[in-house]
């Protein structure tokens, strides 16, 4: 297999360029003004894509996305603030599991794993509940694909003078979400998603007076992402060793990013690669869980064949063998597996997956040849 094998169909980690990972083969000096230049390069860039200069500052934070998560509920919300978690996925039920064991207050609105929150869900719960000072969202829940209202719920919640945190993760850079016209606390994001970079670093797009505010709010030296931004602001560095190699391949992944025109054509790529997974998957007989209505290019979630002979773990290395890694289901109610339509591929490498799949369920005896 060549360097570049097996293509990942996940949602992060997943297959980036190979200019991309070219880009992590030189060793960088954490305190060096070149890598200084790199890092404040990387987060002008990332403003950017959501039109946030003026409004925003971004914060970058060694470790995964639910590191940034965690640091963004941690820094915005004070200690005596309440969340109201909105819920259709594991990233949701995550989201309120940061707040319980952070200590922060919340309250959870659960919807079915394919049933979007709706505005006026949201409006109703506020009214309910003057205590509430923050909502968290997720904009794409991975866990099935699913794209929530995002511009509809920041409306009610700014009308009732309350914060939106976004978590951001799968959507950013594919997705478009501008700062201006969308009122939001913090965006939350990370280097292994859209942007296709690799893992080990996240980014929280903070609300600049919010941010300001916010000093002695964390419950952690390294997750404050107050501090992170004040000594960012004062040395150009940051606080504690950096994941310099990510950086350095993120910066190049977003040089990529807007050759290739940026969001509008980064999600038309998108687009195209799930439109093509869902034609030929249809094909076989093999059903989407959502709707298309609801259905971000992201990810897309199968019900798996209802034939005993099916069995994901097979399945799965068999597909594997054939140069393609896919990602189980995470839903509670139903037996699915999960197909990412994000990373360095095309089009015309999803069909190649589908097909690979289709061998591999005749393989398995689950689909007749």
């Amino acid at each position: 297999m060549s360097i570049a094998a097996p293509i990942l169909l996940t949602p992060g980690p997943l297959t980036t360029s190979a200019r991309t990972r070219q880009a992590m083969m030189v060793d960088w000096g954490s305190w060096d003004d070149r890598f200084n230049q790199l890092t404040a390069s990387l987060c002008e860039q990332l403003l950017a894509i959501i039109n946030g200069a003026a409004s925003h500052h971004c914060v970058p934070l060694q470790g995964s996305g639910t590191f940034a998560v965690e640091a963004a509920i941690g820094t915005l919300v004070p200690r005596d603030g309440k969340v109201l978690v909105l819920i259709n996925g594991a990233y949701g039920k995550r989201l309120a599991k940061i707040c319980e064991v952070l200590g922060r207050s919340f309250s959870t609105f659960e919807t079915a794993e394919d049933e979007p929150t709706t505005a006026a869900d949201v409006d109703r719960l506020l009214r309910a509940d003057a205590g509430i000072t923050h909502v968290a969202l997720i904009h794409c829940e991975t866990s099935t694909g699913i794209l929530n209202p995002l511009p509809e719920i920041a409306q009610v919640i700014q009308q009732h003078g309350k914060r939106l945190i976004i978590d951001a993760m799968s959507s950013f850079g594919a997705l478009p979400v501008d700062a201006q016209k969308i009122p939001f606390d913090a965006l939350i994001a990370a280097s292994g998603k859209c942007l296709e970079g690799v893992p080990g670093m996240g980014f929280v797009f903070a609300n600049k007076e919010s941010l300001a505010a916010a000093a002695g709010n964390s419950h952690s030296l390294a997750m404050d992402l107050f501090d992170q931004h004040a000594y960012m602001l004062k040395t150009g560095q940051w606080r504690f060793t950096p994941p310099t190699h990510v950086v350095a391949a993120l910066h190049e992944a977003l040089l990529q990013y807007n050759e290739e025109g940026g969001l509008p054509a980064r999600h038309a790529r998108y687009a195209a690669n799930c439109q093509a997974l869902m034609e030929e998957m249809g094909k076989l007989g093999l059903r989407s869980f959502l709707p298309a209505a609801i259905q971000a290019p992201i990810i897309a979630t199968f019900h798996a064949p209802k034939d005993p002979r099916y069995q994901f773990k097979e399945f799965y290395e068999r597909v594997k063998a054939k140069g393609y890694i896919l990602y189980p289901g995470k839903l509670t109610q139903v037996e699915t597996f999960r197909v990412g339509c994000i990373g360095h591929v095309q089009p015309a490498e999803m069909r190649e997956v589908v097909a690979a799949i289709g061998e591999v369920l005749r393989e398995m005896e689950v689909l007749e040849i």
